[in-house]
């Protein structure tokens, strides 16, 4: 049985069944308020979501199994008296050690979690890192968005911050620099590329069994790291394009990447009017469409960055998206064929899957 959580516009929708088989609704949260992101804590079974009230701002929630009953979590807000306002929440990941969660949000902000997500503390050696004064917001906002922990080592963290780059520590935060070495920002004028800090990161992910290596989603380029996010090669050639904002891995397989294109960063749907999902399995050197099942045309579909998500591996590897019609997609056989999830939901956000 895959349990997906389907974050909306108007509220958090359950749903579960069989890989490639019909899900059924199992509960809804939060109704009519904007949910950014919900996650299952696979290490107690703790859901955690994100939502912005427009009455009461972004506040992070968790509930111990039963979907109805909700909690705030305690310390999700910025310094009273400062310039910056929190925004929003786009992130929460579980961290590598016990009760660690991480969730990360605009204004390019981190929060750290000891007890499971019950309550936060923002995280001030990011807050108050020299640099914050240069760093620029992104179309959505300064969105801290990606947060890739290291297996086993809760001191090493990789966070990718929409429009401040990739940033990386060793120490558990203590000190943070940038990774953003081969990362070229053609949006920018080309007397300012070099050495710029403003730059689109719009997704990132991190390959499990071989954790050096990363890959990255930019606001025009697909990148891939081999050396922990010091650096950065792009592996965009053999996309149709290469904007975009979702990013999902095989975590058996450190050579794999699956990404949706859209068509430009003014035209943000599916190129041609055609769903494609492209896959690579020699770490970007090759790509491949996968489309049976999906739409192939007349279909203008545009997908976030957290609306498309992985469970499983290898073979069996399921993959599931959302897209801001309302629409959400899974494939149970690694992307090789596709079928309708839901359809007529309202504007999707996010999706995460538990399998």
């Amino acid at each position: 049985m895959t349990e997906l959580l389907i974050s909306t516009k108007k509220g958090l929708f359950m749903m579960d069944g069989e890989p490639g088989a019909a899900f059924n609704h199992t509960a809804r949260a939060f109704p009519g308020e904007p949910v950014e992101l919900a996650i299952r804590d696979r290490r107690n079974d703790r859901l955690l979501a994100a939502t912005t009230s427009p009455f009461y701002g972004p506040k992070i929630f968790h509930s111990d199994g039963d979907p109805a009953d909700w909690r705030q979590a305690d310390g999700v807000q910025l310094p009273q008296g400062g310039d910056e306002a929190l925004v929003r929440i786009w992130a929460i990941a579980p961290g590598q050690a016990d009760g660690l969660i991480y969730a990360g949000g605009d204004p390019g902000v981190l929060f750290v979690s000891g007890d499971g997500g019950a309550s936060f503390e923002l995280h001030r050696g990011l807050y108050e890192h020299p640099t914050r004064p240069d760093w620029q917001p992104g179309g959505a906002g300064l969105c801290l968005h990606s947060i890739c922990p290291w297996p086993d080592d809760p001191q090493r963290l990789a966070l990718g911050i929409s429009a401040a780059g990739v940033w990386l520590t060793e120490d558990g935060g203590g000190s943070w620099r940038q990774g953003n070495r081969g990362i070229l920002a053609r949006y920018l004028p080309e007397e300012a590329r070099e050495g710029a800090t403003a730059l689109c990161v719009h997704h990132m992910e991190r390959a499990p069994l071989r954790p050096e290596r990363l890959f990255m989603q930019f606001h025009g380029g697909v990148y891939r790291s081999d050396d922990a996010g010091e650096s950065w090669i792009d592996i965009g050639a053999g996309l149709p394009s290469d904007f975009g904002f979702p990013l999902a891995l095989d975590p058996a397989d450190p050579d794999s990447a699956f990404v949706i294109p859209l068509s430009a960063d003014m035209d943000r749907i599916t190129p041609e009017g055609r769903v494609r999902i492209y896959e690579t399995r020699d770490a970007g050197e090759s790509w491949d469409a996968r489309s049976a099942g999906l739409p192939s045309s007349d279909a203008y579909l545009t997908v976030l960055r957290q609306a498309f998500t992985a469970t499983g591996e290898g073979d069996s590897l399921q993959l599931y998206f959302g897209s801001t019609d309302g629409e959400v997609f899974g494939s149970a056989d690694a992307g090789r064929s596709w079928h309708t999830v839901a359809s007529r939901l309202p504007p999707v956000y996010a999706v995460t899957a538990t399998g």
